[in-house]
């Protein structure tokens, strides 16, 4: 038995010297996650080993296994993400890979989950695995759904492709409610985009309309007494994103006369948060004497 044991320290002495040497960690924005948002794992890579590291020119330099928690085991690979890309990692310097994993895990299923990560350093023909990383994939509560049709340049005689817009609020905090926006086809099958709008109070109901370019509009509130005001086009890209504060009347949603939606009452409060953001102005230019 101590014969075993022995040898169980000798040959993983190198495996620890290395550990101690480069240390490699899983790092994920958040923990909690609404089913098909996306999921960002960074890898840090600290390298302390006084030698300068190639990483990154192969495909299997990176890996990751995902495992759930709730005893089903470990999750099913749609396809390996592509984490090629050829870099150095000079002694006591440290390299982060961001790498998106939600299209190439199964993750469909609201529960908890661990991610690991596993460095291949291939000159010294190595693997290093991370810590496990926990983080739980949850479901939204629907709060409002509309279909609407993207529009086709003038051109097209087909009839319009149907899509969905879906406004979800999720308690992942227990003591925080975020609203959520979902983008999907008519049948809410095939999810195109799912992401956080921020956070909302527990007494507020968002307003939202669509505009004729079918942009949507959300108007809601986030604080005592402020509210965050997002437009959103078809493909799911945010246009517009301000602050504005209840002053002397409340804000809303309102139609104007040129057919265009907009926020009226309460004063806009300008933010480093705003899109687009504020134009810089041009540098004055002073003639030259002649």
């Amino acid at each position: 038995m101590k014969r075993l044991a022995l040898l169980l320290v000798v040959l993983l002495a190198p495996l620890l010297r290395l550990g101690a040497q480069v240390e490699v960690e899983v790092v994920l924005d958040q923990e909690h996650f609404l089913s098909g948002e996306d999921l960002t794992a960074a890898v840090r890579i600290t390298n302390r080993s006084g030698q300068t590291l190639h990483l990154g020119g192969e495909e299997d330099w990176l890996t990751f296994a995902c495992e759930s928690r709730d005893g089903r085991g470990i999750v099913g690979k749609n396809s390996e993400p592509s984490v090629l890309g050829p870099f150095t990692l000079e002694t006591s310097k440290v390299a982060t890979r961001r790498v998106e994993l939600l299209p190439h895990l199964d993750l469909a299923r609201p529960g908890r989950y661990s991610l690991t990560a596993s460095v291949r350093i291939k000159e010294w023909d190595q693997t290093l695995t991370t810590k496990p990383k926990s983080f739980d994939i949850i479901n939204g509560a629907k709060l409002w759904a509309q279909d609407f049709g993207v529009p086709a340049a003038a051109t097209t005689n087909q009839s319009p492709e149907v899509r969905k817009y879906t406004l979800e609020q999720a308690n992942y905090l227990r003591t925080q409610l975020r609203l959520y926006f979902r983008l999907t086809d008519a049948e809410g099958g095939r999810v195109m985009k799912v992401f956080s709008l921020g956070p909302m109070v527990s007494f507020g109901i968002p307003e939202q309309q669509l505009d004729t370019a079918s942009n949507l509009h959300v108007l809601y509130q986030n604080g005592a007494r402020s509210f965050s005001y997002t437009v959103i086009n078809p493909d799911g890209e945010i246009l517009i994103r301000q602050t504005h504060d209840y002053a002397s009347t409340r804000p809303k949603l309102q139609l104007g006369e040129n057919g265009q939606l907009a926020v009226v009452g309460g004063t806009r409060r300008r933010t480093s948060e705003d899109l687009p953001g504020p134009t810089k102005p041009e540098a004055e230019v002073t003639p030259k004497s002649p």
